[in-house]
């Protein structure tokens, strides 16, 4: 007994207090013992968290959600959802009751699973109505200069854009409100890890913009050779990555992971991880100017570059797949469709469709944009077009920058995919399932260059970013194009098993 006594005091006959003393002290070490004969009590603080029911201590916190209890309301909001998609799919059928309600609601969890996988592709574009009469792009967010890059956010309802001008927009869809991104004084960004510019005036042009899932970060990056990272929440400016020799010209967070890559002129890919604050990995393979990039996971990306390969990056294994462009093309752009096929376009108006099974692709769809006399008439190419004896060549460069299809982008894990050109034309497009091939579904006419592309997680609405001028360059101009963000909803049939 004189051991319990040097501990405790005048609590020391009690033995459930002392013996669960030391679990008290690391469970509750914020809590302070009021009192040495309040052993009941101590007890009771105790249980709190693990007994709900019993005792008094339990209900101060009983209105305090603990992460599993949080797992466990969603987990059975989720179930009671899908149970009531059951109910209504079982309404058309004249199965027993007791055998195909539970099978429903298995079959959904275990397809909607599936498709989060990857495994399985969701099936949209069969679901797409056409366009109506009050259907079209409406300009969402204005921009002063070209817009070269869009970005949305995971759940689809906050959007980034980025122009020739340096500003960066944070909007949201459905209301079009949105907040300027201001760029720090150079003493701050030298102070975020910021290199001294090369000339008398760091360049803030903007070429890309990469937005994490977890919506905490956004990266931008442009003619500085810098990336620079951002708070979302607080729209400040937190650190600037230097280590490329040339601009930035694309950038992709890896999927539900904090890994940032990066692509550059100077034929590179460099990663880095935000959360952190640290340079990873840098990646050596093409052999000219990297273009664009897309991001599956952080164990897989694609790159493009003006080399005319694609290439297909195994980060773990250090090792590359290079994917060669048909003769005569230059791949301009790319994206994933899933962990197995991917999309591209071409600077001669095709796109590609590729499997990993193959290092050609296994469909070319020529003239995807096809340019019409009403194209031509409206591109302003008095200065850029050759000239011979005064008078302007028919052929012009800037009839073919029309037709150059810039970007493409993809509703991932699903079968609904977008391209868009010069011609102001953004493309829908079904993927068919097993390699099969690519059939166009609707056109969505646009004024100005499609400079970039992002599809809904929903798949009902589509951005782009549009300009005057095209995203890495000036050989063509449309002068009656807005420069901004603009958004087109795609109508699709109502599933009885959507969620």
């Amino acid at each position: 007994m004189a051991p319990r006594s040097r501990r405790g005091g005048g609590g020391g006959d009690d033995d459930p207090f002392f013996e669960s003393a030391p679990k008290r002290r690391r469970g509750d070490r914020d809590e302070d013992i009021e009192s040495e004969d309040s052993d009941d009590d101590g007890v009771a603080a105790l249980g709190r968290g693990f007994d709900e029911d019993g005792d008094e201590g339990g209900k101060e916190d009983e209105d305090e959600e603990t992460v599993g209890e949080k797992k466990m309301r969603i987990a059975k909001e989720w179930l009671k959802k899908v149970t009531e998609v059951a109910k209504r799919g079982q309404e058309d059928d004249d199965e027993d009751e007791n055998v195909s309600g539970g099978r429903r609601v298995a079959e959904i969890l275990q397809r909607k699973q599936l498709e989060e996988s990857g495994r399985k592709r969701r099936e949209i574009a069969a679901r797409v109505l056409p366009p109506g009469p009050q259907d079209g792009f409406k300009v969402l967010v204005k921009h002063r200069q070209p817009v070269t890059a869009v970005a949305l956010s995971k759940d689809s309802d906050k959007g980034f854009s980025g122009s020739k001008d340096g500003i960066i927009m944070h909007w949201d869809v459905e209301t079009g409100k949105c907040e300027k991104y201001i760029w720090p004084s150079e003493d701050v960004l030298v102070s975020h890890h910021a290199k001294p510019p090369v000339s008398a005036k760091r360049s803030k042009q903007v070429l890309a913009l990469a937005a994490s899932s977890d919506g905490r970060y956004l990266a931008s990056g442009g003619l500085d050779r810098h990336i620079h990272l951002w708070d979302i929440r607080s729209q400040e400016h937190i650190q600037a990555f230097s280590g490329h020799r040339g601009p930035i010209s694309c950038l992709a967070f890896a999927p539900d992971s904090s890994e940032l890559f990066s692509g550059s002129f100077d034929r590179s890919i460099m990663q880095w991880n935000a959360e952190d604050r640290t340079y990873m990995n840098c990646l050596y393979g093409h052999q000219n100017e990297i273009l664009t990039m897309d991001a599956f996971s952080k164990e897989r990306i694609l790159t493009v570059a003006r080399d005319r390969t694609m290439h297909l990056w195994k980060i773990p294994e250090e090792s590359q797949l290079v994917f060669r462009a048909p003769v005569a093309t230059s791949l301009e752009c790319c994206c994933f469709i899933d962990d197995k096929e991917f999309l591209s376009g071409s600077d001669d108006g095709s796109i590609e469709l590729w499997s990993i099974m193959r290092k050609k692709p296994i469909l070319i769809v020529k003239n995807a944009h096809p340019v019409s006399c009403t194209d031509l008439n409206s591109v302003d190419n008095d200065d850029e077009s050759p000239k011979e004896n005064g008078i302007h060549k028919p052929e012009s460069v800037s009839s073919a920058a029309q037709s150059w299809v810039g970007t493409v982008a993809a509703r991932r894990g699903s079968d609904l995919a977008a391209s868009g050109a010069g011609n102001g034309l953004v493309r829908l497009w079904a993927i068919k399932p097993d390699s099969k091939g690519v059939e166009p579904l609707f056109d969505l006419k646009l004024d100005g260059f499609v400079n970039s592309l992002a599809i809904a997680k929903s798949g009902r609405f589509i951005v782009a970013g549009v300009g005057q001028e095209p995203r890495l360059g000036r050989w063509g101009r449309v002068r009656s194009a807005q420069n901004g963000v603009a958004i087109h909803p795609i109508r699709l049939k109502d599933e009885k098993e959507d969620l």
